[in-house]
């Protein structure tokens, strides 16, 4: 393990039966209380948008906000939020998808991407890929290049991977840490 994943471990707390009994919730709120794990994590997704030739991260609502943010500010490229169906003000472009009981809605701007766009999708956890998914079939129907996907955490038992790597058609799904 290197001395990145042994950080970034060390801030992240588990929450037992959250939010129902029998769900171990991964809190990353002591990661990002913590400057020099929350730094260190902005500067590794950071080197993912460079090395991909991302000109712009998209992150998904919520965490991937606050996460994806700093990493394009740090990259130097543009930020466009995901949000969950009628938060954004104006026209929109809207990606439905199927949740393990139900089904949910996200949207973006269509105008905040181009076709010369090479976007990193950024995320906290990588957990059954149907946001992630999604996301991706929303960005390419704004007419741009999804270059990658870049996550703090995989959990590896909910085969979120097997679900998006066929979205993604060859572009890079990186995660910092596999659980």
């Amino acid at each position: 393990m290197t001395d990145i994943s042994e950080l970034l471990l060390s801030k992240i707390r588990d929450v037992a039966d959250y939010p129902e009994p029998g769900v171990m919730f991964k809190d990353i709120t002591p990661l990002l209380a913590d400057p020099a794990a929350f730094t260190a994590l902005t500067d590794a997704l950071a080197e993912v948008a460079d090395r991909t030739g991302a000109t712009k991260v998209v992150g998904l609502e919520a965490r991937g906000f606050i996460l994806g943010a700093p990493v394009a500010v740090r990259a130097g490229v543009g930020f466009v939020p995901v949000r969950k169906a009628g938060k954004l003000p104006g026209a929109t472009l809207s990606q439905a998808y199927d949740l393990e009981y139900g089904s949910a809605e996200i949207e973006i701007h269509a105008e905040d991407l181009s076709g010369s766009d090479r976007v990193l999708v950024v995320d906290d956890v990588l957990a059954t890929g149907g946001t992630a998914e999604a996301s991706i079939q929303l960005i390419r129907r704004a007419g741009a290049q999804v270059c990658g996907l870049a996550v703090l955490m995989e959990l590896g038992f909910l085969s979120g991977r097997a679900r998006v790597e066929p979205a993604l058609a060859g572009a890079p799904l990186t995660s910092l840490l596999t659980v």
